[in-house]
This record gives C-alpha cells, structure tokens and sequence, in this order.
C-alpha cells in the first residue's frame, strides 16, 4: 500500500516518523483489510450504524449514532471556529468513558487532527511529559479531572462538563449539528497512543486512519460481533485494549456500549446485570473479582467476554466458564501494534494458552539473532500485520522494530499446532491488573522523599492482580524503617504519579541496593531475594 498524499498542513506527526528502514513491514492478507488511499476513520465508524439506532449510554446520556454524528460535528465545529485547529494539530484528551469522551475522539478525527489520548489519572508531571512530547495545540478536559491541569503551561484547555457558558458543551450547542470531515488520507496518522518504556519516558506509537479500521476487521473475526449486541468494558479509552474494546469494534458492527458508572469490578458487574450487556473487555483480575459477585449481578447475558492485560491462567478460565458457561477470549496486543495480534475463540480456544496469530497477522518465535527457535523453546514475541509500531521521534524505535518485525518484548513458546503460550516479559515492565508500570518511573517517585537514598522496584506474583508492585528502599536513617513510614511512601508516590503506580509492598534494606560495577540497579537480584 503506497503513501498517499496526505491532508495534514501541520506536519509535526510526519517529521516525527521514524527512518524508513526502521518501519515495521505491512501485510494485507485478508481483503477486510485493502482500504481506499482517502479515508477518514470517524467517518467510517459513524457510518457503521443506523442512525436511531442506540449507540453509547453512560453517566446520565444515552445517545443514537446520529446522536452522536451530531454532538461530534458540534465539537468538530468548536476545534476548528474557536480554537483554529488545522489537519495535523495534536489535540490531548483526558475524559472518563463516557459518551461526551467519545464525541470529542471522534471530532478530532473529523476535524483532520491527532488525538493524544491520555490516562485521567496522570498527574501533572506525567502530563508535562506528554504535552512535551507532542506538543499539542489543544487539550479537551473533563472537568472532574481538570485539578492541577488547567495550570500546564504552552497549551490551551477547554473544559467540558462543568455546566458554564464557556464550558465546551455549551458553546457546542450554538454550532451545526453537521461537519464537512477533513479528507483524509488513509495513511494520514489519526492517534498518538502513549506509553512508557522500562526507562519511564514515554514512549508515543502513531497509529494511521486506517489502523483503527484494521484492528476491528481483524480481531472481529476472532470476537464475531454484531448490531444487536451490547458491549461494556472497564479499560479507560487511553488504553489502546479500552479504546477497541469499547469505542471502535461496537461501533464499527453497528452495535452500542454502556459505560460503567465506576472503576472496578462491582460497577462492570452491575452494568452487564442492568443492561443486560453482550460483549465485556477487561482484565483477568476484573473477572476473577465478578465470580465473587454473581449471587449479587446476573451476568447470563453475556456472550464474550475478552480477557487481556496480564495472563489470564486455565483456572481463571475454567471457574469463569463454571460460573457463567462463558469462554474467557485471551488475547495479547500491544499499545505499539494498537490492539490484539494474538487471540482464539470457540472451538480453537485452548485454555491457558494465549492462542494463534489473528486472521491478518503473523507470528513467530526468535531467538536473540533474530532467527525463528523450534517450536517448544522460550523465545521473543515477533509479530507483523496490517498495522505496526511507529515510535514519534524516538530512537527505540531501532529496539521495537527490527527486519520488520515487531518485537513486543514477550516470551514466548509456540507449540507444534502453531498455538503461542506466554512464559513472562523480556524487560522491566510490571503488568498489574492490566496495567503497564515502569519500575523505574515508581523508582523515581520513591527517590523525590527526603529519607529514601536508593529505590529498586520489580513486580512479584500476586493471585489477584498477576503482579503487584514491591518496592526495596534504602534510607538514610535506617532505624525510621516500619510500617509508619511504608505508608508515608506509598502516599508519596501516590501523590507524585498515577495512584495505580504505588508499591503495595515495601521491603526496606539497611545495606545499599545491588549494583553493577558501573552502578546501574540489578533489578535480577532483587527479583532473587523475592523469589520473583
């Protein structure tokens, strides 16, 4: 598929690509996936339902699809009239799942800008990261998350939600309900997804317009949903796993979602009881948690229910579908490959492994020199499709992708009927509840208190979460370790990035951490003495 001449005037994402022997390879070997050179993505998925038909509900608003082409275009209206935004602007948005969320994603997308999108509980460091890294023109805001926000400097917020006149809702009112979308290329980048690596700088993969059509067209034949169904789901939409899940597979099928009023299990358990939902997206330890619940919440209407994020592990399947006669659907994807390249469902479910490679897809196994190891041997995750890692001006790009393969940083064991089967991850990322944590971004969290000399963070096993965060910190009075000043690190590093982030566990060491002759962490040693 050749570049197409691209609608964007502002060419920061296009400057920001990586070399051209760096790209990852491209594969279109299914004919869902041989996309016109000129499409915009929001477009496309507003056109996918019926218009009276329901489309997304939650927090007080229950919108059809032409409900929702209206509110969009509205917001469309707003981006470009009063804020002056041109094809190609980055535009940050930090909102709950929820309808409003939804309508400003896709009114970024009609309006020919990148939607940053990013995690409401950042704090305000981590959110200088991301405007540092993007530099956008606009940032839309959810007033419940706007605290120490609205004080970042070099961009502009517009708030919405707060029932003012210069509230974003409200000066959308006074717009058309219509919106002459930006015609875009199909390679034109649409989404900036942000990460972090093992170093804890964030790391921003850019996803094309027709990236987000692929990802439904091809893990759709894996979920096999329709119009009728409803879908729910608690991963937040900055997630690429939430985003999918929850935004562009309903919609692209016609179907509708309900968002949860709350995070956590109770609340995802609720909703699927009261709205009788069809399809749910989320974690294994969410749906460990739901078991305890169904003498409170009927989940019988569920029919899918798609596990990612961590291992999910045959008991977990198989007291699911004691529960609830539903098949746990596992799936392993990627923020840099956008969403799930390796999935089953039916009757090529195999319980405890992850699965074979999505219609679309390819996937091997590799030993260091990048040559394919036989089946039954521990080795890196290589995987390639129709969509791929782009790293935004970031020489990682070098590690990510390599003969055009996209290495995910997972071991891996492929079995002789072609079956993947996860063994752990090859870098320092703590995968808890679904959530990626760099140890050393918690490190350095730990590091700004004013008794802590050093700080080593790795995950250890935990049967709820897969993994919890432990924290070893050596103090400068040693004789001030207890349980009171635990508490006091776990606040501080609540208080300086995302609360998800703290150590659960904090072991204090009265000798200095184990270092290498350079004085880099051995983070090994650690995991040693913790049996991890």
């Amino acid at each position: 598929m050749s570049q197409s001449r691209s609608a964007h005037i502002d060419t920061f994402c296009q400057d920001g690509m990586p070399p051209e022997d760096q790209l990852p390879d491209l594969i279109f070997t299914i004919p869902e996936v041989d996309y016109p050179e000129r499409l915009n993505a929001a477009t496309e998925l507003l056109a996918s339902g019926e218009g009276g038909r329901p489309c997304v509900s939650g927090g007080g608003v229950t919108w059809t699809y032409s409900d929702l082409d209206a509110w969009s275009a509205r917001i469309a209206n707003v981006l470009v009239g009063e804020h002056d935004i041109v094809p190609g602007n980055r535009v940050v948005l930090r909102g709950g799942n929820n309808p409003w969320t939804v309508a400003c994603w896709l009114a970024v997308l009609r309006a020919g800008a990148v939607v940053v999108t990013t995690i409401p509980l950042l704090r305000k460091g981590e959110m200088e990261e991301v405007l540092d890294k993007s530099r956008p023109s606009l940032a839309l805001c959810e007033t419940t998350f706007a605290a120490e926000m609205t004080e970042l400097e070099d961009v502009t917020w517009q708030l919405w939600g707060d029932g003012s006149d210069s509230s974003l809702e409200a000066i959308a009112a006074t717009k058309p309900d219509s919106f002459d979308d930006v015609d875009t290329a199909a390679d034109d980048i649409a989404l900036i997804a942000l990460t972090s690596g093992t170093t804890g700088a964030p790391k921003a993969p850019m996803h094309f317009h027709r990236d987000l059509l692929a990802i439904a067209d091809t893990f759709g034949k894996i979920l096999k949903a329709g119009p009728d169904d409803v879908f729910t789901g608690s991963p937040p939409l900055a997630f690429t796993f939430g985003l999918g899940g929850v935004v562009v597979f309903p919609m692209r099928v016609g179907a509708s979602t309900v968002y949860p009023a709350a995070p956590g299990p109770e609340a995802l358990a609720r909703i699927i009881d009261e709205a009788g939902c069809t399809v749910c997206f989320t974690a294994p330890t969410a749906y460990r948690a739901m078991l305890g619940m169904t003498d409170r919440f009927d989940l019988s209407s569920l029919r899918r229910a798609v596990s990612a994020g961590e291992i999910l592990g045959k008991a977990n399947f198989d007291a699911f579908k004691e529960a609830t006669g539903v098949e746990l659907i596992d799936g392993i994807g990627a923020t840099e490959m956008l969403h799930i390249f390796i999935s089953a469902s039916d009757e090529d479910i195999r319980p405890g492994a992850t699965g074979l490679p999505v219609p679309g897809f390819e996937a091997k196994v590799t030993g260091d020199d990048g040559e394919e190891v036989p089946d039954g041997e521990v080795g890196r995750l290589a995987v390639r499709g129709p969509v791929g890692c782009r790293y935004l001006n970031d020489e990682r790009q070098a590690t990510y992708v390599q003969d055009g393969w996209n290495l995910t940083g997972d071991a891996y064991i492929r079995d002789s009927d072609g079956y993947f089967w996860y063994q752990a991850r090859t870098d320092d990322m703590i995968i808890s509840s679904g959530y990626n944590i760099a140890s050393p971004e918690v490190e350095q969290a730990l590091l700004g208190h004013p008794e802590v000399v050093e700080a080593g963070v790795i995950g250890v096993p935990d049967p709820d979460r897969g993994q919890v965060v432990k924290a070893f910190v050596h103090l400068r009075d040693p004789s001030m370790a207890g349980d009171t000043l635990a508490r006091e690190l776990q606040d501080h590093v609540k208080e300086t990035i995302a609360p998800y982030k703290y150590p659960r566990i904090v072991e204090f060491s009265e000798e200095p951490l184990p270092k290498t002759l350079t004085g880099k962490l051995q983070r090994f040693a650690l995991r040693g003495s913790s049996g991890a």
